[in-house]
């Protein structure tokens, strides 16, 4: 009898914004698959009867190719189990979850997905930026810095646009590339900009400065990954409105 995969968002690393269903598939699972952005609290949930199998990719640095990855949710569903593979955030969003699930309908096994609060929504709200306010930004847009072949081509003269916030996942590595490109297509220097290190955990940092400066701000603060980018004038409320860690 075959199993189920359920592809799991785990949400930016607080726990408690796990949604209720990700917790009662993590606390019943047969085995997990979990990636390295899912937070140690997170990982605890799992029980100790369950297979954990740690498939985490770090820059140019792959545990398992993503090949092998989506046969062995195949597999491990094939002798019958109830699997999850959890993901940071939500995995449809730079989570490759798409390529994952091709594989298991090719295989003939049955999924479900389970969304999770990316961490764009979470970073954001945990560090008291709005990600679209009236008075200064419409809409927002989610890149990711970190392409396929490894360099940061993105389409900078449509990411140069007034009332617009962008964000961009694991923007860390071109950060020098991203800031001087998006000046050189147009964006005022003095572009208010935050970098959010470890959003929505016990160990969150939060620096803001401009697009000029925010390089050598983020290698100043040793800055380390997993960060999230944030552009915009909505980062000018960030001072306003930083909630988390006040007491």
């Amino acid at each position: 009898m075959t199993g189920k995969v359920y592809l799991v968002g785990g949400g930016p690393g607080d726990p408690e914004l796990l949604t209720l269903k990700a917790h009662r598939l993590l606390t019943s699972a047969d085995v997990v698959l979990y990636d390295r952005l899912v937070g140690k609290d997170i990982i605890a949930l799992i029980p100790e009867t369950a297979e954990k199998m740690y498939v985490g990719k770090a820059k140019s640095l792959h545990s398992l190719p993503q090949g092998e990855i989506n046969s062995l949710l195949a597999e491990k569903a094939k002798e019958g189990k109830m699997v999850v593979r959890l993901k940071g955030g939500d995995p449809f969003i730079f989570g490759r979850g798409g390529e994952e699930l091709e594989e298991l309908v090719e295989e003939g096994v049955p999924f479900e997905v389970v969304p999770g609060v990316t961490a764009a929504a979470g970073c954001a709200a945990y560090a008291g930026i709005p990600l679209t306010h009236r008075d200064y930004a419409q809409s927002v847009r989610f890149l990711t810095g970190h392409l396929k072949d490894g360099t940061t081509e993105l389409p900078w003269d449509e990411l140069v646009h007034p009332a617009q916030t962008l964000v961009i996942y694991m923007g860390l590595t071109g950060l020098k590339e991203i800031s001087q490109s998006l000046i050189r297509f147009g964006m005022k220097p003095s572009m208010p900009v935050a970098v959010v290190e470890k959003g929505t955990t016990d160990e969150q940092r939060v620096f803001t400065s401009t697009i000029r400066d925010i390089f050598s701000v983020a290698e100043n603060n040793e800055v380390k990954s997993p960060a999230l980018l944030i552009i915009g004038e909505v980062v000018t409320l960030q001072d306003k409105l930083e909630w988390h860690g006040k007491h």
